[in-house]
């Protein structure tokens, strides 16, 4: 497999790249932090203060469906496609995606998902994000040229999308494994959402695998071997097909990157996440050891 389809590229690889001046039309590097309010951080305001150089931000909230009452659920082909285009990126470009977040990764695989969802193979998540860059002392700046817009075509693979509704049906037909990447306590029902209105819990049948064990300690991706013990430990079966769901179908993403790099490249995302199905499914489908107080 070559540089350009590897799922994960090191700083050390993008940083000879940064230095060397490739960084451009063949490759685009996208800034796609995003944070929960509770974690008060701006985003944007971050990116124009520090930012990996000839790097665009994608803002996740812009990108999206902006009709729905969920939050950043995915957009049309044509809008994704103006979207990126307007961020310099083509049909030929390798993108390179990470975020700034502490844990290593957060929003990052989401935008590497949507870029492979809308038919773009050619997308690699920085291993480790902005913290391992700045640890490792590449250089970082405040500056930002617009890129020129480019043409992109995307065609969206709606088999890796589900819905509300095939989530409800799985739960009778278990057509797919669902796997949960919310922490513990949240699947368990013992500690809060982050969003008012919304009671933790899960849906029934799902396994929980917190996004954020899908890394080390330094915030980099865990080695193959390390995620298939780890998807052996959940209970989920690589060799059977695998949907990821999350607060609101961002840190899902995260599921799919490990699967992917353990072979099984064809995981999906319920896009609607806990947030569409507390609001939803009825009292039943909610599994939780609290009783809701709604």
């Amino acid at each position: 497999m070559g540089v350009r389809t590897e799922a994960l590229v090191s700083a050390k690889w993008l940083v000879n790249m940064v230095n060397r001046n490739v960084v451009g039309p063949r490759l685009r590097v996208l800034d796609t932090s995003w944070y929960l309010p509770m974690m008060k951080r701006d985003s944007k305001k971050e990116f124009t203060q520090s930012h990996i150089p000839g790097a665009s931000f994608f803002d996740i909230d812009e990108c999206s469906d902006r009709t729905s009452q969920f939050d950043h659920m995915l957009p049309t082909e044509e809008f994704f496609a103006d979207y990126v285009g307007n961020l310099g990126i083509g049909n030929d470009s390798h993108v390179v995606v990470y975020d700034a977040s502490d844990f290593g990764a957060f929003s990052c695989t989401r935008v590497w998902w949507m870029f492979r969802l809308f038919g773009h193979p050619q997308v690699s998540v920085l291993d480790g994000g902005f913290r391992n860059w700045v640890r490792e002392g590449h250089p970082v700046t405040g500056a930002h040229t617009k890129p020129e817009p480019a043409h992109f075509t995307a065609t969206m693979n709606r088999s890796w999308v589900k819905s509300f509704g095939d989530i409800t049906d799985n739960i009778t037909t278990q057509q797919f494994q669902v796997v949960d990447v919310r922490p513990y306590a949240r699947f368990h029902g013992k500690e809060p959402e982050p969003r008012e209105g919304v009671q933790p819990g899960h849906i029934p049948g799902s396994k929980c695998m917190p996004f954020y064990m899908f890394l080390d300690d330094d915030g980099m991706m865990l080695s193959t071997e390390e995620l298939q013990k780890f998807f052996k430990k959940s209970q989920v079966d690589l060799n059977k097909p695998i949907c990821g769901s999350c607060g609101s179908g961002v840190t899902a993403c995260h599921m799919v990157l490990a699967s992917h790099l353990c072979g099984a490249p064809e995981a999906s995302v319920y896009d609607g996440s806990w947030y569409e199905w507390f609001t939803k499914a009825p009292p039943e489908h909610v599994v939780s050891s609290v009783k809701s107080k709604l």
